[in-house]
């Protein structure tokens, strides 16, 4: 793990320390637990435990079923959340921030991993449905809509049809995946950043084309 966290330090911190009242959630997706760390469906923690580096902030206070900080990110108060729910019930914690903070649904940004695009490759999307993705599948299930942008991080797909998924997603990276993947989540707080400040297609300019 130690290469993540050199990573990390490397990183610029740019945050703004003045916070108004939380206008929007951003969370990434993953299961709790050291076993699970580096795993590709563990994807979204690591695109949060890199923008809590860049802005400043620390996602270590349990609320809301979830891991939470808050930092200001594209001249938003923001809510950090990494549901410690496990995968599979992610919408429970998203869900009871949601509501206590009043966010709508279009507040709502979700990080995580998608198997269809390669390795660090990144995918902005306005909303749409679960894709069979189960975290997704749980957040629009506890919100009764779709309608949150998200940024997919390709993980890469099944070495081939027979192998089991849940065996696939729950592997970790090999060496020179991981280094792909940490190097993209520069452009995943670029990407965040342009969804924050309202401007989603510019958003979709830094990630969708880029490898």
């Amino acid at each position: 793990m130690s290469d993540i966290f050199e990573l990390f330090k490397k990183i610029s911190s740019g945050s703004d320390t003045a916070r108004g009242p939380i206008t929007h959630i951003v969370a990434g997706l993953g299961n709790p637990g050291d076993k699970y760390y580096l795993t590709r469906h563990n994807s979204g923690f690591l695109a949060m435990d890199y923008a809590a580096q860049k802005y400043s902030a620390k996602i270590d206070r349990v609320k809301y079923k979830a891991l939470c900080g808050e930092a200001v990110i594209g001249g938003k108060s923001v809510l950090l959340m990494k549901p410690q729910t496990f995968m599979n019930n992610s919408g429970e914690a998203i869900a009871d921030a949601a509501s206590f903070y009043k966010i709508p649904t279009e507040n709502i940004i979700i990080i995580y991993d998608d198997i269809s695009l390669d390795a660090g490759r990144l995918r902005v999307r306005r909303k749409g449905s679960d894709g069979g993705h189960n975290g997704i599948k749980s957040i629009v299930a506890h919100l009764g809509d779709d309608g949150f942008p998200r940024i997919k991080i390709g993980v890469g797909q099944k070495p081939h049809p027979d192998y089991d998924l849940a065996d696939w997603v729950l592997s970790e990276f090999r060496e020179e995946d991981r280094k792909t993947l940490f190097n993209c989540f520069g452009r995943v707080c670029d990407g965040l950043e342009k969804i924050l400040e309202g401007d989603i297609d510019a958003a979709m300019q830094i990630c969708n084309g880029a490898k």
